[in-house]
């Protein structure tokens, strides 16, 4: 069994930055898709960011220009950082590791960021 352990939340003021990691529990699990997925109070679930193992990567247009995502295979741990956050960034954020052989997705328990003056 995989588990996702996720860190780096908490409450920062617009204009401000956090950096998320997420770790996965089993050396040598190389998921080929890693990311992140956010939901905000009464919304649905929604894409982030997410990188797969070639480099490759893709954002959600309302974060792009402002965070960036990478992975390091090494350490099993993909990073979010994000620059000039604003309020509507508040949201719990879920990681994701997805994988192709077999098709499935594994998701951490979720970190809270909020946004606010």
């Amino acid at each position: 069994q995989v588990q996702l352990v996720e860190s780096g939340g908490g409450l920062v003021e617009p204009g401000g930055s956090l950096r998320l990691s997420c770790t996965t529990s089993r050396s040598g699990f190389s998921p080929y898709g890693m990311g992140w997925y956010r939901q905000a109070p009464g919304k649905q679930r929604e894409l982030v960011a997410i990188i797969f193992s070639g480099g490759s990567t893709n954002y959600a247009d309302s974060v792009k220009g402002r965070f960036t995502i990478s992975r390091d295979d090494a350490k099993n741990t993909v990073y979010l950082q994000m620059n000039s956050l604003k309020p509507e960034d508040t949201a719990v954020y879920y990681c994701i590791c997805r994988t192709a052989i077999p098709p499935h997705d594994y998701w951490g328990k979720g970190t809270l960021v909020t946004v606010s003056s």
